[in-house]
């Protein structure tokens, strides 16, 4: 997931949760399955055409979470 470094759903979670100031539980339904064994994405071809990220996977969670907050506030 994200630029060839495989992430857990589990710290896709927690990633998300820090972006948004969540400060309660996540809670896991242990009876579903694991899904897929690996969720990892392929940059390869990217790559090879010269392009690396510039951000980190969770400060861009950061940042888009700050742009969907900054365009949907009460107060603007």
């Amino acid at each position: 997931m994200g630029c060839g470094q495989d992430k857990t759903i589990r710290e896709l979670a927690e990633m998300i949760r820090a972006a948004v100031r969540f400060e309660g539980d996540v809670v896991w339904d242990s009876t579903r399955p694991d899904g897929m064994p690996q969720k990892l994405l392929d940059v390869s071809r990217l790559s090879g055409l010269g392009w690396s990220p510039r951000v980190e996977l969770a400060d861009g969670i950061g940042h888009a979470y700050e742009w969907y907050r900054s365009r949907t506030s009460r107060d603007g």
